[in-house]
């Protein structure tokens, strides 16, 4: 098992949902916590909660910002793990689809994963050692109808693919966790700061179901750090996913 004490974490997203469950994982295990999150009464919540753990530091961020990233980074110090796990669930009909809206997806999906990995991946090189861990989705290995979220989760897999071969050598780790249906809000944050490309009315009852259906946060953080202690380059939320990961690898193989 591996000794997590003295570590320090930079989280994104950790304030709510996933990030704050990966949080409370961490302070059981005595690392030192940053949290970022765009939700700064969310944050408050977060830091009065776990700083009966450990110390606490909290910023109000957003990822697509990456002059503030930067100053973030500088701030935050050196930090042994790092989690890019800000993200949103956009649904835009392929038929009402704009450059604005892909942006706007792009942006938080995809580009808050690349400023969190520019903003603190050279730092970890020069101390030859860290653990990136990046937020996709089981949909980022599988492709659903929902365009604007499959296209930015498959590029999070291959970023983090590609990065795990690059920095092998530097003695940072790196894992992509691909969670199927996990229960969080993030279709209301979504909808409440993505207003432009939130779930419609018709479909947020079954969406929201379906997240129900899976673990809980907690349960989650838990499982992130237990992919981590294996140095996994996959980390899963459950087996939902396997027919279809097998009919997919089926499809390619028949396609050779």
């Amino acid at each position: 098992m591996r000794d997590w004490t003295d570590s320090a974490a930079f989280i994104t997203g950790g304030a709510r949902g996933i990030g704050l469950g990966i949080a409370r994982a961490l302070a059981k295990r005595g690392v030192r916590l940053a949290l970022a999150d765009v939700d700064e009464p969310a944050l408050e919540r977060a830091a009065q909660e776990l700083s009966g753990l450990t110390t606490v530091r909290t910023y109000r961020l957003d990822v697509r910002d990456r002059e503030t990233f930067e100053q973030v980074a500088d701030e935050v110090g050196p930090v042994d793990l790092l989690f890019n796990n800000a993200g949103i669930v956009p649904h835009v009909l392929v038929t009402e689809l704009t450059y604005d809206k892909w942006d706007l997806a792009l942006s938080v999906n995809l580009t808050g994963v690349i400023n969190g990995i520019q903003a603190f991946l050279p730092r970890m090189i020069e101390r030859g050692s860290g653990y990136v861990v990046n937020t996709a989705s089981a949909a980022g290995l599988v492709s659903d109808p929902n365009l604007l979220y499959a296209t930015a989760k498959f590029a999070v897999v291959g970023l983090s693919e590609s990065l795990r071969l690059n920095v092998a050598g530097h003695g940072i780790d790196v894992s992509v966790l691909c969670p199927g249906p996990v229960d969080t809000d993030i279709v209301a944050n979504t909808r409440a700061s993505n207003a432009e490309v939130g779930l419609r009315d018709e479909y947020v009852p079954a969406v929201e179901e379906f997240l129900r259906s899976g673990p809980g946060i907690d349960e989650v953080g838990e499982m992130v750090l237990a992919g981590m202690e294996k140095r996994s380059p996959w980390i899963f939320t459950g087996d939902d996913v396997r027919s279809h990961l097998e009919e997919r690898m089926a499809a390619l193989l028949a396609a050779l």
